[in-house]
């Protein structure tokens, strides 16, 4: 069997409900060329149930990466699906992010040698978050501004981030202050890139480790696009139990050491020293 474009790698972490929504939102891509491999922090059985049943339902293929439970790991797990991905081109998001019908054609058109590209993600409230159903995504009509105005969605100017489109979007990647750093809800890179910085610092648990990441890809000499408006994904809101600010300061400081040491490969990542 020839290899996928694109392995789409999505983290998740008992979250069965919301997996579901982000997996469907993949089944309506309208490049159709990937394989989903989940990066799983240590699911109980509803998430090994619900991929089992979602499996025969899908056009793509998914493979289920995962480990133990041991506390927030994301890197680590991570790490492990970008080993068992087949593409030379990989997409990372989350399992709360629905993708557009045009997110993976987006990511595909724009990859470049020598470039990762940066997306952002637009947050729901929870309301809207749990109101979304299966036929919601794959009619599309959840990334309509109407429909989720008409379900208390109130005006702002990020609410550009569903409308824009052509050289609107264009622009708005151009002059949006925000940083095409990597983003590991919308960010995409080469493997071979990936691979040459040892994938991510499994010292790091929450807070910036994909942020680390994309700073060993700038000190490698790779360079990153801007896609914020192009690639778009909806945000389903949920408590964030994980976050601690020990954690924070920890990854703050291995951080300070990457840009100030110009440190391109971690002794903790992929492969072990």
């Amino acid at each position: 069997m020839s290899k996928p474009a694109i392995s789409v790698i999505i983290s998740t972490y008992n979250s069965e409900d919301w997996l579901e929504k982000v997996l469907w939102s993949y089944e309506a891509q309208t490049f159709k060329d990937f394989e989903m491999v989940l990066a799983d922090d240590g699911s109980k059985q509803a998430t090994f149930d619900l991929i089992e049943r979602i499996k025969t339902k899908v056009h793509y293929k998914i493979i289920h990466v995962w480990h133990e439970d041991n506390g927030f790991q994301k890197s680590q797990i991570l790490n492990k699906a970008i080993s068992a991905s087949n593409a030379e081109y990989i997409l990372m998001s989350d399992g709360d992010c629905l993708a557009r019908e045009d997110y993976v054609q987006v990511h595909f058109e724009n990859k470049e040698n020598g470039y990762f590209l940066s997306g952002g993600y637009f947050m729901l409230p929870m309301h809207i978050s749990k109101l979304i159903s299966k036929e919601d995504i794959l009619s599309q009509r959840c990334f309509n501004l109407n429909w989720l105005k008409s379900n208390g969605l109130k005006s702002s100017f990020k609410n550009n981030k569903l409308t824009a489109k052509g050289l609107k979007s264009k622009l708005l990647n151009n002059i949006t202050p925000t940083n095409a750093s990597w983003n590991g809800h919308n960010a995409s890179g080469w493997k071979k890139d990936i691979l040459k910085v040892n994938g991510f610092d499994e010292r790091m648990q929450y807070g910036g480790q994909d942020r680390e990441l994309g700073e060993r890809l700038f000190n490698l000499g790779i360079k990153s696009k801007q896609i914020r408006y192009s690639a778009v994904c909806l945000h389903l809101d949920h408590p964030r139990g994980y976050k601690n600010q020990e954690s924070i300061d920890k990854n703050l400081a291995i951080r300070a050491i990457t840009k100030k040491e110009r440190r391109v490969w971690t002794e903790y990542g992929i492969l072990k020293s």
